[in-house]
This record gives C-alpha cells, sequence and structure tokens, in this order.
C-alpha cells in the first residue's frame, strides 16, 4: 500500500511519544550549545527551489561551528570542491536543517532553521585564525532537539571493532575513474591525503 497521507501514517504508527514533542525547542539552551561545543561533525541539510534535495558533511575541530547566541549560529565555509551544492540551494530556498554528531555518543542534536549567507567582516571575525574562510551560514534556530541513541545503537558506528578495512572497496581514485570514464593512472590513496591535506 502507497503511502500518500499524514493520516494513513498515523494509522500504521499511532500518534507521536509526548516526550518526543515535548523535547523540541525553539532556541539553544545550555545542553545544545555545549553538545555543539563538543561536536568536530554536523550533516547540512538543505532542498533547491524546486525540491532536489543534498546532505553535505561538514567538519572541523570540536566547536567549529559557532553559537553566537540562544537563537544564533554561525557554519564556517571551509575549502570544497566548489560544486556549491549546499550554499546555492540555501540562496534559493533559505531552510537548513542540522544533525550535530559527537564520537563516541550515540545521541544526536537535531537544529533546524533559516538561513542566510554571510561574508562581511562581523560573520567571519570568529574564524579569524584561518584566513581561507571567505562565507558564513549564518542560522537563525527555529527548532533543536536532541535524538535518541537507537540509530547509533543499532549501527554500532563507534564500535571499532564493527569497522570496515578501506581496503574492502577500491581506492577513490579507482572508482572515480570508473564513473566519469577517466583512463589514465588512478590517484592514489596516499597523492589523495596529501592533496586534501593542503585544504585542511
Amino acid at each position: 500500500m502507497s503511502m500518500d497521507s499524514i493520516v494513513t501514517l498515523r494509522e500504521i504508527y499511532g500518534p507521536a511519544k509526548v516526550r518526543s514533542v515535548k523535547k523540541q525547542i525553539n532556541h539553544l539552551d545550555r545542553h545544545c550549545i555545549r553538545f555543539i561545543s563538543l561536536s568536530p561533525f554536523v550533516v547540512v541539510a538543505s532542498a533547491s527551489a524546486s525540491g532536489a534535495p543534498d546532505a553535505s558533511p561538514r567538519g572541523g575541530v570540536p566547536g567549529f561551528v559557532h553559537v553566537v547566541d540562544t537563537h544564533t549560529l554561525l557554519i564556517p565555509d571551509s575549502p570544497g570542491n566548489n560544486r556549491l551544492d549546499s550554499l546555492s540551494n540555501l540562496v534559493e530556498s533559505p531552510q537548513i536543517g542540522l544533525l550535530f554528531m559527537i564520537p563516541g555518543m550515540d545521541e544526536t542534536l537535531r537544529v533546524n532553521g533559516t538561513v542566510r549567507l554571510r561574508s562581511d567582516e562581523g560573520a567571519i571575525v570568529p574564524f579569524a585564525g584561518d584566513a581561507r574562510i571567505r562565507l558564513a551560514i549564518e542560522v537563525t534556530v527555529t527548532e533543536a532537539y536532541l535524538h535518541c541513541a537507537k540509530a547509533f545503537m543499532r549501527s554500532k558506528l563507534w564500535d571499532a571493532t564493527r569497522h570496515i578495512d578501506r581496503a574492502t572497496l577500491p581506492t577513490m581514485g579507482e572508482m572515480l575513474n570508473e564513473q566519469t570514464g577517466t583512463l589514465s593512472p588512478p590517484e592514489t590513496r596516499e597523492e589523495m591525503l596529501e592533496r586534501y591535506a593542503k585544504d585542511l
């Protein structure tokens, strides 16, 4: 049966649990702020004006996302591949979803809001130690809530004994050569890591 309405979904799943609804707040409380200060990784979700979705990983030192106040975040735009998928989406449709993670911790923090892209000095000053930052994503928080640990418990994501040997898959260079039809010798993993190191 095709799920074509919320009513149909609720007939299968029933109502949301009371605590899961009550935990959603419209600002960053002290627990959210502390979580962000310890997080070195966030997934940025966006969509274009036509609805084309994108989810992009962003990383840095713990706390690389700057908390301006209880309703505002600044996310630095570090050097990348210049596809600008997320940034282009945010220009067209200024809504954002964020999923913050802390290595070794099974709970995550979800933050939703509206955005504007800023390249002025006021937005860049918090990242003054990195001359490569030319733009920041300013997020006005509309929703924030801690997400339960079940997905990470099921996947055992942080369990080193469950980690896959990198050699299980071809190198990135080998996969990209096949996907792009490139006939030249693939970039080795060592060459890739050396190239990436310049932008870290």
